[in-house]
């Protein structure tokens, strides 16, 4: 049987057996993830993998059908959909104050959801997507599953407690945004807007980390009695994309306050926790590019062919994302099943760069044969296997 060989492909020294102590991530909030934009990789957790009531960063799932029906073309910006009594009565919590028989735009709709939050134009839009909100919760559900969001399950459109037993994970709500960011980026820019006017009512974004951290550009934020206080947030810097998400904020010293001005303290307390956990991990998380598109990434010997190995390249950027202090102990070892037999097609896998370094878990990728190799003809092919039968190596 072949023998699983790895080469080591030095990209800097390893680190010292007295490791440099590592940057600790910490929040108030009871779950958190951090992902990395480009990858999708988690950086760092705390209890982010738990269902949790999402409250309204739930509505992310309701955007996403609605975007994935204007991207495909079934939907138009201008299109308009009718207010029902039910989506008017939609009036506890936030809302966009719609009106029976209102005829309002999908760009409308779409603002009142992003920028106040609206519950009744969730239902406006669950209604002409899904014939009903019952009919949308299966869409919701079902989509879900094709995006692989496996701690999600959906009751309603707006992420309200009723009827009870919406539930989300950080990390899904982190998977999801990163999706809505990189397959919808002509609606992306609705999230960053500051304000919204319907009818005589001005509302600002709820999402105030707009304001108090550069770079920042959405997504969304919720609250519930049984969830407490949550966002789900992205920045760009220095053309690295974070996505963060918090949840279970809760801030018992505000409960006596005055509702009118502790809505604001809690959103500006919010605001600050997204923004000290963001900037520490701007500050301690680099993204490290490895290898280029189609650059050589090592060599893989060939059993039995007209050259002796090939070259092996990814087809995609070989980049992570990893602490600062973890790079010291960076390393990558070109995996393969030795020898790969000729021939070997362009194109064709023969090994895997393994990415590895500590408090980092390995992360595999795949690499391609950079050129095809032939076999060798019937007289060098015997002349191998006579070298190989008497303990010499083949070429």
């Amino acid at each position: 049987m072949p023998r699983l060989r790895i080469l080591l492909v030095i990209l800097s020294v390893m680190a010292l057996c007295a490791a440099p102590a590592r940057a600790v991530m910490s929040t108030n909030a009871e779950h958190a993830l951090l992902m990395d934009g480009a990858t999708g990789q988690v950086l760092w957790a705390k209890d982010g993998y738990s269902p949790m009531p999402p409250a309204s960063m739930s509505k992310l799932m309701t955007l996403d059908i609605l975007f994935q029906r204007l991207k495909d073309g079934r939907v138009k910006l201008t299109d308009r959909f009718p207010v029902s009594e039910r989506a008017w009565r939609e009036r506890s919590g936030s809302e966009m104050f719609v009106n029976i028989g209102d005829q309002i735009s999908v760009e409308n709709l779409i603002r009142g959801i992003i920028i106040v939050s609206g519950n009744d134009a969730c239902v406006v839009v669950a209604e002409a997507l899904g014939g009903s909100v019952e009919g949308f919760v299966n869409i919701m559900n079902q989509r879900a599953k094709q995006l692989g969001l496996t701690g999600s399950h959906f009751v309603n459109p707006d992420g309200l407690d009723q009827p009870p037993g919406q539930m989300m994970t950080a990390y899904d709500l982190a998977k999801l945004a990163r999706h809505i960011i990189y397959t919808y980026p002509q609606y992306y820019h609705y999230f960053s807007e500051r304000k919204f006017t319907w009818g005589p009512i001005t509302q600002p974004n709820r999402n105030l980390v707009l304001d108090t951290f550069p770079g920042a550009d959405g997504l969304k934020t919720g609250h519930l009695e049984s969830s407490g206080y949550g966002i789900t947030v992205s920045a760009v810097r220095g053309g690295q994309r974070l996505i963060l998400v918090l949840n279970g904020l809760r801030y018992p010293d505000l409960e006596k306050t005055d509702p009118k001005r502790r809505d604001y303290f809690v959103e500006r307390r919010r605001a600050d926790e997204a923004a000290q956990v963001l900037g520490m991990a701007f500050r301690e998380f680099r993204r490290y590019e490895l290898f280029k598109p189609n650059e050589i990434a090592g060599t893989v010997p060939v059993w039995g062919g007209a050259a002796a190995s090939v070259p092996v390249t990814a087809q995609k950027p070989v980049a992570v994302t990893m602490q600062v202090d973890s790079r010291p102990g960076l390393r990558v070892a070109l995996r393969y099943n030795s020898p790969v037999r000729a021939p070997v097609a362009a194109g064709q896998q023969v090994a895997t760069l393994a990415v590895s370094a500590p408090d980092f878990p390995t992360m595999s990728v795949p690499v391609y044969a950079a050129q095809t190799v032939r076999r060798e003809g019937l007289f060098s092919r015997a002349i191998t296997g006579i070298k190989a039968l008497f303990g010499g190596k083949g070429s």
